[in-house]
């Protein structure tokens, strides 16, 4: 049967983590022992206090409905949070709970972006960033990054991008996937090209705790100015290993959130409330086991660029955030096509490695790869590599 679907979804794809996320699970079914880099989730499980505050919610007959914008206590713990861990300063009326970050991101672009409008992507992006904003009938307009800055996005790389049709602009710092981590002083002169120039600025900090060397959990909210042009998102997911719970906040002017609220009632209502209750124990208890996976992804990540340095033919920026590598193969790619899908399908077919190809995130020529997975996986997944690029042909 052959249907006619709306426009909407024929402007959009299937996200291709979730592509990869299933080709692997195929070969799993059938014995394969697969190295999956793929997953941008944590490996650890959610700390303890979190899963018994759920279980309380429970035996309490916590389950039923809750307001639309998440249960007041935990508006007011995000809040508080946020201003504590990263120098912000909102109130309960200007956050919304989300079903994951994800959604929060969606829920202000449909407020806000109309048939027409220009949303500022930097690339390489994450995945979802264009879709949502082609399903709001809006125009990504990409501003590129490239390895030679360590896929730092520049002030004034910006500013060329905008036109009178440019709405907002989506940050991404830490980003995915390229691991790249916007320095304080260059995010303020982002937001002030944004402020010049009248547009909303929409900064995704889902990674925002992850971070190496010299580089720090940092938020455009904390200068006092920027709020009435800004939206903060943020995700329980990575920082507290939460990504099944489904649980992410924004922060916001009031009557940007209310607009959010009006999305949110129409598709989803409220989180779930059990969820909620786990978050606010997440966001009011202890936070010891942030500094212990951070710990082990600086570990993992030390091992995964000695690695990948030491295969011919691919080099690796390192990621200053996140839990990703994000080598160029483009060397190993037949007549320099850039084709690093094709290049993805052969590496999990032929030695059951899966990992993201570049071409997902605007970067042809690149793979992406988690290190959100034990050492023992990692050196296997560099063996597999290694043997994959030192064949004579990576790809038909």
């Amino acid at each position: 049967m052959t249907e006619r679907f709306a426009n909407r979804v024929n402007r959009i794809s299937v996200s291709p983590t979730m592509v990869v996320l299933a080709e692997a699970e195929k070969l799993r079914a059938r014995g394969l022992d697969v190295v999956d880099f793929g997953p941008g989730e944590p490996d650890f499980p959610t700390p303890a206090h979190i899963k018994e505050a759920a279980i309380e919610a429970l035996d309490r007959n916590r389950t039923k409905y809750t307001p639309t914008a998440g249960i007041a206590p935990l508006r007011e713990a995000v809040c508080r949070w946020h201003a504590q861990q990263l120098g912000s300063s909102y109130e309960p009326g200007e956050c919304i709970i989300c079903v994951g970050g994800k959604h929060a991101i969606y829920n202000a672009v449909m407020a806000l972006i109309q048939e027409g409008d220009e949303v500022l992507i930097p690339s390489p992006y994450w995945v979802s960033f264009p879709d949502i904003v082609k399903i709001a009938g809006g125009e990504p307009v990409f501003v590129p990054t490239d390895a030679s800055t360590g896929f730092e996005l520049r002030a004034e790389e910006l500013q060329e991008a905008i036109t009178s049709r440019t709405r907002m602009a989506i940050i991404n710092s830490p980003n995915n996937p390229t691991g790249a981590v916007i320095p304080p002083a260059e995010f303020e002169k982002i937001y002030e090209v944004c402020r010049k120039r009248g547009i909303w600025l929409l900064s995704d900090e889902c990674y925002s705790h992850f971070t190496y060397g010299a580089a720090r959990p940092y938020s455009v909210a904390s200068i006092r100015e920027a709020k009435p042009r800004l939206i903060i998102v943020g995700s329980l997911s990575k920082t507290f290993s939460m990504t099944g719970w489904r649980l992410g906040f924004a922060l916001a002017p009031k009557p940007i959130i209310e607009a959010m609220l009006k999305v949110q009632s129409q598709c989803t209502s409220n989180p779930s409330s059990i969820s909620q209750y786990g978050a606010l124990a997440a966001l009011t208890g202890p936070m010891d086991s942030v500094p212990v996976m951070l710990a082990e992804y600086a570990r993992r990540r030390a091992r995964i660029l000695a690695g990948l340095s030491a295969i011919p033919g691919v080099s690796c920026t390192e990621p200053s955030g996140a839990f990703y590598a994000f080598p160029d193969v483009s060397a190993h790619l037949v007549d320099g096509s850039g084709d690093s899908t094709a290049l993805a399908r052969h590496l999990l077919e032929r030695e059951q490695v899966a990992v993201v190809p570049g071409d997902a995130f605007g970067a042809p020529g690149y793979l992406r790869i988690s290190y959100a997975t034990s050492i023992d996986r990692i050196e296997e997944g560099l063996r597999r590599l290694e043997r994959f690029f030192a064949s004579a042909a990576v790809a038909p």
